[in-house]
């Protein structure tokens, strides 16, 4: 192998282990396939970019048959990303009507009716047979995460960071490490989901719960599960207190009076390819927040009414609409069971926040909601509903019920031609827009209250941070002195 096929085989293998919702991604395939700008369009550099892979690979391919190139152990190994690139990508189209096949059947797992070419290729390229089983289903998981993060509508920057962030949640920020180490170990891996009630946290678990790693079952030649019974979701607000302990873990016949059946809770149905998401997980009650630490810690549950343990083996995703800082702070949630939950913390953008980043987000999001109403992409409609909000639409409207209050608004267009805005009173935000405009702010209180404003919404030092562009050190100290 030359140096220059080297080369060009490390950096694919930097392309295979990069996020593809992040920037190195696009800027990695426009390097190889030699493409300078923002021109032609990434699907086009992809295609450029494989058409290299593929008339490389074949090259090598021909000159180890004819006995005339004999790769060394690092040759090989660079070699067999290449070959892994190029075969996800030329089976996409097949993985992708697979996943649609699989949404339509539901819970019984589909034949894969093309597993056996993928695993043959793998090993006549010298994986052995159980790592080729393993590819296999690894590109499955990566096709799967891919179709479901991109579903989230929106090119708003805070949008394209939250993609970003639920495929490290799935993958690691480094796939090379999850396929090493932890492709069947991410259970221990539990995650807060935080944002504005309506802002999409369901639909962002939703993408990690239907993303997981699903076996391969070589003699049914399918996956051993169907992703569509791997993620479970409860809403703890619909319970009353007294319940939600055995909606979570179950209870046995006679447990409680009412109990006159056995119940299996979600622990229970879950998956151990799956995951549960528990949300307004802020709403649970401090003795359930212990046995649910349990759960977390021991990987163990006992039913309502039973002596007998079993056992979990699923991921654990949260969500809230409350900041935790301040639900820590009163006591409401605990620390210990706060800091086990919280392996990783994404934040989920406001509509507010999106449209101050992108100012077409809504047009974004519109042609998505009327394709889910109307069954079909509906251009015409969406210009004509747009251009009613657009006239309609109060001065500074927030938008206070996010991706949601939007989906109704279109309804209601639909239905009656107008949308009645919802004006939420906030004393808070009228004393302040009342100061900034009499000028009697200095340009520190300023700072100490939009501070604690977005730190209320957004429930972190470094969202805070990152929206002010101040450092997290001066973002604290601001929202401590308003304390």
């Amino acid at each position: 192998m030359t140096g220059g096929q080297r080369e060009f085989f490390r950096r694919i293998k930097q392309a295979i282990i990069s996020n593809p919702f992040g920037q190195e991604r696009t800027l990695v395939d426009r390097e190889l396939a030699g493409v300078a700008g923002d021109q032609p369009a990434d699907s086009e550099v992809l295609e450029q970019l494989l058409s290299k892979v593929s008339k490389l690979l074949t090259d090598i391919k021909k000159e180890r048959r004819n006995g005339k190139l004999d790769l060394d152990a690092d040759d090989l190994q660079l070699f067999k990303y290449g070959v892994v690139f190029d075969l996800f990508h030329r089976y996409c189209p097949a993985f992708d009507s697979l996943i649609s096949e699989q949404i339509d059947k539901g819970e019984v797992s589909c034949r894969v009716s093309f597993a056996r070419d993928i695993v043959g290729e793998l090993i006549d390229a010298d994986f052995s047979e159980s790592d080729s089983m393993r590819i296999l289903a690894l590109f499955f998981q990566m096709r799967r995460a891919f179709f479901f993060i991109s579903s989230i509508s929106g090119e708003s920057d805070c949008v394209q960071e939250l993609r970003k962030s639920l495929w490290n949640n799935i993958f690691t920020e480094n796939l090379e490490l999850y396929e090493s180490y932890l492709w069947n170990r991410m259970e221990d891996f539990s995650t807060m989901l935080l944002g504005e009630t309506g802002t999409g946290k369901g639909l962002a678990a939703s993408a990690i719960g239907r993303s997981g790693f699903i076996p391969f079952d070589e003699k049914k030649q399918c996956f051993k599960e169907s992703f569509v019974k791997t993620f479970i979701s409860i809403n703890l607000s619909q319970f009353p207190e007294q319940l939600i302990e055995s909606e979570l873990f179950g209870h046995k016949k006679g447990a409680f009076t009412g109990a006159i059946d056995s119940h299996q809770g979600i622990f229970s149905r879950c998956s151990p390819c799956g995951a549960i998401f528990i949300d307004e997980i802020g709403e649970v009650p401090i003795p359930v927040q212990i046995k649910l630490l349990q759960v977390l810690q021991e990987r163990e549950f006992t039913p309502v009414g039973s002596h007998l343990k079993e056992k979990f083996q699923g991921r654990v995703i949260g969500a809230t609409n409350q900041p935790l800082t301040e639900l820590r702070k009163k006591k409401r949630f605990r620390e210990d069971f706060y800091y086990r939950l919280c392996s990783d913390v994404i934040e989920v953008p406001s509509l507010r926040q999106r449209v101050r980043e992108h100012a077409a987000e809504i047009t974004i999001l519109l042609s998505f909601i009327i394709e889910q109403i109307v069954g079909r992409q509906s251009p015409e409609l969406v210009e004509k509903i747009g251009q009613l909000i657009v006239e309609q639409q109060p001065d500074h409207y927030r938008w206070p019920g996010n991706i949601r209050e939007l989906e109704q608004c279109v309804r209601q267009i639909l239905l009656n031609g107008v949308y009645n805005w919802q004006q939420i009173d906030d004393p808070e935000h009228s004393e302040l827009a009342e100061r900034i405009e009499q000028g009697t702010l200095s340009a520190n209180q300023l700072l100490i209250t939009y501070c604690s404003r977005l730190y209320a919404q957004l429930g972190t030092y470094e969202a805070v941070a990152k929206v002010t562009q101040l450092d997290r050190r001066t973002v604290k100290k601001y929202i401590v002195h308003s304390g």
